[in-house]
């Protein structure tokens, strides 16, 4: 199920929020835990029953791991033993995800590079597997180094792991977070100023991914499927449009799933910050998928020695987290060399000093925009070879007019469609492509000068201004839905 689709919006998440607050009159959090619980479960069920019933057995064997080692950290060998059951979790955890995730991928290279014949699994990749993997791999982490997990039931631990707004795209929130959200019975009430800061970042929300992210979608589309016949300004703009898309795609979710915490009275960590307002590489990652690059830090850079072994050590340490953070989002080597390349970019940093120069602080900002946009190109490419078509396209392409089918699939929108019945076209004199870059520059500075949503709603006050906004924004998104597509981090 997605947020931007009708029966999440109409159906499942009004009938969520009138249970809860009904079942919620009593102060009983095991009751509410337990409806979550159940959303959330027929909320990935919905999407997939292969899905759920994977995530059932993750989380009961993790369970399983998690009650074990709290059993035996008492005894006399409890240590010992606990680091076996701890290692056997890690194990589990991280054979879930090469036998879901990367099998074929490292089965294929294996056969290409051998001349061998190993099988492929095909098998389905299940929802929001590497989310809540990594969220138990936290919590198996933290409980072996002796945070213990204050006899939380099976119910408790479930309902976190598989907490539908953070499910298909985090954040990776720790245990601590959701579960004492969980068992806080103030939260039980309905706060209805809670429940319209939640309502207007959901709108926000929505409207950035149904109204932006997926129109920016369309050029990037029609772009990466045509590369050969793009211009060298074609390309671009095609790179520009899909820097912004994934920016307002994953900002979408992160404020929808931000503002449906509120209608339950709770924070979900932050997990976007205005990351194209960084001054350079290592403040994008302190912006972008903030828990992703936190849980990185805390359980595999700091781990392996962090900055505290030397310089050499330290940036060898950089590149192993963002080779392995571009394999997490998926068993591509494009994703591999997106994670190379944004390493080498923070390595240079680290060795150049970069933080320490004295340049204009647009400059800095424009500047990290241009290498995390030329670093995106990688990520949204099909394969290498893609890649450097792409970008031989842009250094030999040459100059000329917008690719035809770019400015046609934006005519196509309704809303540059009524623009032109009202007049408009005639003030472009046909020029759909001024619209286009128009369009771009708009959302280019609302990236680099607007307050994110998060600022938004911590400093809200209520008024008839804000809701009607919020209404607007909700019955435009909800009209605009006609053709739901996915997230793109749904599909790590």
């Amino acid at each position: 199920m997605l947020f931007n689709s009708y029966i999440f919006i109409l159906l499942f998440l009004p009938v969520v929020l009138v249970c809860y607050y009904a079942l919620g009159k009593n102060g009983n959090y095991r009751l509410t835990t337990g409806l979550l619980l159940l959303a959330s479960l027929c909320f990935v069920g919905y999407q997939s029953v292969y899905s759920l019933m994977v995530l059932l057995g993750s989380v009961l064997i993790n369970f399983c791991f998690l009650k074990g080692m709290e059993h035996v950290s008492g005894a006399d060998e409890g240590k010992k033993t606990s680091k076996g059951i701890f290692i056997l979790g890690i194990v589990f955890n991280i054979g879930i995800l090469l036998l879901f995730k990367y099998f074929d991928f490292i089965a294929e290279n294996i056969n290409m590079a051998f001349g061998s014949r190993l099988p492929l699994l095909d098998l389905a990749l299940p929802l929001g597997i590497s989310f809540y993997t990594f969220a138990q791999i936290a919590c198996l982490t933290d409980c072996y180094k002796g945070d213990r997990y204050d006899g939380y039931s099976l119910g408790e631990y479930a309902a976190f792991v598989s907490f539908f707004p953070k499910f298909i795209q985090g954040p990776i929130a720790h245990h601590s977070e959701i579960i004492d959200g969980f068992r806080n019975k103030s939260s039980l009430k309905i706060n209805y100023v809670n429940m319209c800061k939640g309502i207007y970042a959901f709108a926000l929300g929505l409207a950035k991914k149904v109204l932006i992210a997926d129109t920016l979608a369309k050029t990037v589309n029609i772009g990466y499927n045509n590369i050969a016949a793009l211009n060298s300004w074609d390309v671009l703009l095609v790179m520009v449009c899909y820097s912004l898309q994934i920016y307002f795609d994953f900002s979408g979710y992160c404020d929808m799933a931000y503002g449906i915490g509120y209608m339950l009275n709770m924070k979900l960590p932050i997990n976007f910050n205005s990351p194209y307002k960084a001054e350079t590489i290592s403040d994008f990652w302190d912006r972008w998928h903030i828990t992703l690059t936190g849980f990185f830090t805390r359980y595999l850079y700091i781990p392996l020695g962090g900055s505290r072994r030397g310089r050499t050590r330290t940036l060898i340490n950089i590149m192993i987290v963002f080779l392995l953070s571009g394999l997490w989002h998926g068993a591509n080597w494009t994703f591999i060399l997106w994670g190379a390349l944004n390493g080498i970019f923070m390595v240079f940093e680290r060795v150049a000093d970069v933080k320490a120069w004295r340049l204009p602080r647009l400059l800095k900002q424009g500047v990290t925009f241009a290498v995390t946009t030329f670093a995106w190109s990688i990520f949204r490419a099909d394969s290498l070879s893609q890649v450097w078509q792409l970008w031989n396209q842009l250094f030999t392409g040459g100059f000329g007019s917008i690719y035809k089918p770019i400015t046609e699939g934006f005519m196509d929108l309704i809303e540059v469609n009524v623009l032109f019945r009202v007049g408009a076209g005639s003030l472009l004199g046909g020029n759909i492509w001024i619209l286009l870059v128009a369009f771009i520059v708009v959302l280019l500075l609302a990236c680099f000068f607007m307050k994110n949503t998060q600022e938004k709603v911590e400093g809200m006050r209520l008024s008839m201004g804000k809701m009607a906004v919020t209404a607007v924004l909700m019955i435009w998104s909800i009209m605009s839905l006609a053709e739901i597509s996915e997230f793109i981090y749904f599909n790590f």
